[in-house]
């Protein structure tokens, strides 16, 4: 008996400690948190039971203190958007020409280092600490509150009594890296690639103690309602955020032109390596709020900032082979097989090589010496070959002509660099296909991970993403590790993701170029399937933020039969195929003051908190927007109304009470 527990609890370890290195360093993780958590507990409760028998590198000797059940979800009130990227002088120049065409009048700039960490929210309320979260997908986080008040430098109280939410980056301090590096190697465990995902696996821990042993800091860049606070500019509100005591980064300043900008780029592109802390760019804002609202945004980030990706450091290394993967849209993608090498303080074995054009246009061959460097530090990605120190006989490399995965001939469409397999019912892609459909964004389908999936094709149980909702538990009980718990529980899970909304759905089909935000702007227009799958390519781009591109994808996935097919099926199964929110056409036959109307909130409401005012003008077909400007229309002003409320008659706006506002919600206007 003892030596099954001690091989159970072997076998424990042994996972726990792949499966965190997936989440935490690679962030690939292959299972969810749920059964990650299960097996925890599993080993801690055998420890508990046979301490005798507790491995000395136990991954529970890092646990101790409060040690937290998991992370539950947050909802973003405001969306934490990403940004676009420039790589050298042009972009910037192409930046400020756009920016341009949509305000008049002179531009500042607000220019701050990027600090590499992880993107974090903390919300005060009445001046105290009550909420942190991560940035997740932008519109949905984790609650890390306990483990971000570890953070020593983020204040708890603050000297006003506010209620307000700011934006900013925790990240591992290079000194505090390598101490943690050298302790984890002296005791055997396996070290973090770099700062930002010690940073990051630090803030998913379990155990709060853990996270104040890590000594992570953070720097705050943004307050998420400027409004709250009278703000008008980027750099005021860094110095507002200053006054009130959070740890801001010095290093920022305000330019007047591109050409100040570049100079301070070149500044810290050449200073970065002596900073305490890992940057890897700069982060351009226009610095005036109401130009801000002015330029507005695009599905995925802020027209009126960007980041500047400093050049990525270059390793020398040799191409021992290259693999080719099927992606669910049929790209067939060259990945370079390398000695491991040194790269900006990751161990780099594998990296991109993009397509075929690339391979032959930088005359690649295997065997190889290549130069490697980190795409925006980010990803590894071959950049050239040696030629001088090439093999004798060393022959140019061939592309393949028929797909690894299934054999079928692959095809090279005009205008494209990728190659393609064509083939609907290649193996591959259809695995990746209902990988997508099952994530997190898409039908959020809990416990069906890679492995369950790769399962279900092998066994031959499903063919495509429909198939799924015919499963049943005599089917999920012949595969491997699946008892009748787990079965059930994925049976529940296939069954909840039925009554999603439309948006989700239409983003699990895998229709190329159509994100989640895009999804959810399309379900909100038409309302259903039907309405989407006879909607015309004219019809699409009326939708703001829809370009042609995306409208071309739908109309083309949607003439095939069988996308018919497979929505018929889904219809059989029972899958909802309705937007639940409200529609553009039920915002647009609303009858109320607010329709089609961009209104500020400005000063202290008494009657509403102002997150409910503002859904309140949205359900009335209202836009609520932050800064006064000449597109706006009605500014309400509560008490202490400031800056706002002065703009707003300078510029001879529409001013109402409190009072009229809650006036008009009472006659449902």
């Amino acid at each position: 008996m003892t030596e099954n527990q001690q091989a159970k609890m072997l076998e424990l370890n042994r996972l726990l400690k792949q499966y965190a290195k997936e989440y935490y360093e690679q962030d690939q993780p292959s299972v969810t948190d749920a059964e990650y958590d299960h097996l925890y507990q599993e080993l801690v409760a055998l420890e508990a039971a046979h301490p005798e028998l507790k491995l000395k590198d136990s991954i529970t000797q890092e646990v101790g203190g409060r040690v937290l059940s998991g992370f539950e979800k947050v909802k973003h009130e405001t969306a934490m958007l990403s940004l676009g990227n420039a790589f050298n002088y042009q972009d910037l120049v192409a930046f400020e020409e756009r920016i341009k065409k949509l305000v008049s009048g002179p531009i500042t700039y607000n220019c701050e280092l990027k600090i590499d960490g992880l993107a974090i929210s903390l919300k005060y309320q009445d001046g105290k600490f009550v909420q942190g979260a991560t940035r997740g997908d932008g519109k949905i986080g984790e609650n890390i509150t306990e483990n971000l008040k570890q953070v020593k430098d983020i204040p708890q109280i603050l000297p006003e009594p506010l209620t307000l939410e700011v934006r900013g980056e925790c990240f591992m301090p290079k000194s505090s890296f390598v101490e943690l590096n050298e302790e984890r190697e002296a005791q055997g465990e396996n070290i973090f690639a770099n700062p930002r995902n010690a940073a990051a696996g630090s803030l998913r821990q379990l155990d709060t103690r853990v996270v104040a042993k890590r000594n992570l800091s953070s720097f705050i860049y943004a307050v998420a309602t400027p409004e709250a606070l009278a703000l008008t500019s980027q750099s005021s509100g860094l110095a507002k955020m200053n006054e009130l005591g959070f740890h801001i980064n010095p290093e920022g300043i305000v330019c007047e032109s591109i050409e100040e900008v570049w100079n301070y780029i070149q500044t810290y592109q050449e200073k970065r390596h002596d900073l305490p802390y890992e940057i890897d760019g700069i982060v351009i804002k226009v610095n005036e709020f109401a130009l801000q609202e002015e330029i507005g945004y695009t599905v995925k980030a802020p027209k009126w900032a960007i980041a500047y990706k400093f050049p990525a450091e270059e390793a020398q290394t040799k191409l021992l082979d290259i693999e080719w993967t099927v992606g669910r849209t049929g790209v067939v993608t060259p990945t370079a097989v390398m000695e491991p090498v040194q790269l900006a303080g990751t161990t780099v074995a594998r990296a991109s090589l993009h397509n075929m054009d690339l391979i032959e246009a930088r005359d690649i061959r295997l065997n190889d010496y290549v130069m490697v460097h980190k795409a925006g530090d980010i990803i590894p990605e071959v950049t050239r070959s040696i030629a001088d120190k090439r093999e004798v006989g060393s022959q140019p490399y061939q592309a393949p002509t028929h797909c690894p995965e299934c054999q079928s001939e692959l095809v090279h469409l005009d205008e494209e660099v990728a190659l393609r397999c064509i083939n609907p019912m290649c193996p591959a892609q259809i695995k990746e296909g209902v990988i997508h459909f099952v994530s997190r964004n898409a039908m959020n389908i809990d416990g069906m991970g890679p492995r369950v999936i790769e399962q279900l094709f092998e066994k031959e149980l499903i063919k495509d993403v429909a198939d799924l909702y015919k499963l049943t538990l005599e089917q999920l009980l012949t595969m491997d590790k699946v008892k009748e718990k787990s079965a059930n529980n994925l049976l529940q899970a296939i069954e909840a993701s039925k009554q999603n909304s439309l948006e989700r759905l239409l983003f699990g089909l895998g229709i190329r170029h159509v994100g989640a935000k895009a999804a959810q702007l399309i379900a909100e227009h038409f309302g259903n399937m039907a309405a989407i799958q006879q909607a015309t390519r004219e019809e699409l781009t009326t939708i703001d933020s829809l370009g042609e591109v995306i409208a071309d994808s739908l109309v083309t996935y949607f003439s095939k039969e069988e996308a018919t097919t497979l929505i018929q099926e889904f219809e059989q199964v029972g899958v909802n195929l309705t937007y639940k929110g409200l529609t553009s056409a039920d915002k647009a036959s609303i009858d109320s003051v607010f329709q089609g109307k961009t209104v500020v909130l400005t000063g202290t409401l008494t009657t509403y908190k102002r997150n409910d005012a503002k859904k309140m003008i949205e359900a009335l077909g209202g836009k609520v927007t932050g800064s006064v400007s000449k597109k706006t229309d009605i500014v309400i002003a509560g008490e202490e109304a400031g800056s706002k409320l002065t703009k707003a008659q300078e510029l001879g706006v529409t001013v109402w009470t409190e009072a009229q506002m809650v006036e008009a919600f009472e006659r449902g206007e």
